[in-house]
This record gives C-alpha cells, structure tokens and sequence, in this order.
C-alpha cells in the first residue's frame, strides 16, 4: 500500500475523534456555562411553616385505591359545551 493510501486511511479515525471532540465542545460550551456552585451565593433559613399552619388528616400506606371525592367518571359535570348549543 502506498503512502497516501496509509494517511487517507488515518484520516477516518482522525475525522471521527475530530468530530466528536467538536460535538462534544459545542453541546457542553463548558467555558461557556455558568458556575451556580461558585458564582451564586445562597444563603439558607430554617424551614418553617405557617403560623396557621394545622394537621388536616394522615393516610399511611396505599389502602385508598381512589383519592376521596375525585370527578373521574363524572364527565359531563367536568367538561361543558362552548357556545349556545345546548344540544
């Protein structure tokens, strides 16, 4: 095999890693992206909650196999008509 036959050969590969260097670069822009973690400065507070705030009820586990009061089959009461076509 001559010599050009062996470099176009090596081209392939060389193609490919430069391509995929490329892609990579242009989709992660990561000199580009923003640093949250040391650009941005957040200060946190205790959670807590309202003064108002109270224990409504308390369901454990997965006994209800329905949410309470649900309007799933009710489709007519759900979903009306636009306009004056009341038929």
């Amino acid at each position: 095999m001559s010599d050009g036959g062996l470099e176009l050969l090596a081209l392939g590969p060389a193609g490919a890693a430069g391509l995929y260097w490329y892609l990579y670069r242009y989709y992660r822009n990561t000199d580009k992206s923003h640093a949250f973690e040391r650009e941005t400065q957040v200060e946190a507070k205790p959670v807590t909650g309202a003064e108002n705030d109270r224990k409504v009820d308390e369901v454990k586990g997965t006994r209800n196999k329905r949410i309470e009061d649900d309007n799933v089959h009710d489709y007519r009461e759900r979903v009306q008509r636009l306009g004056g076509d009341s038929s």
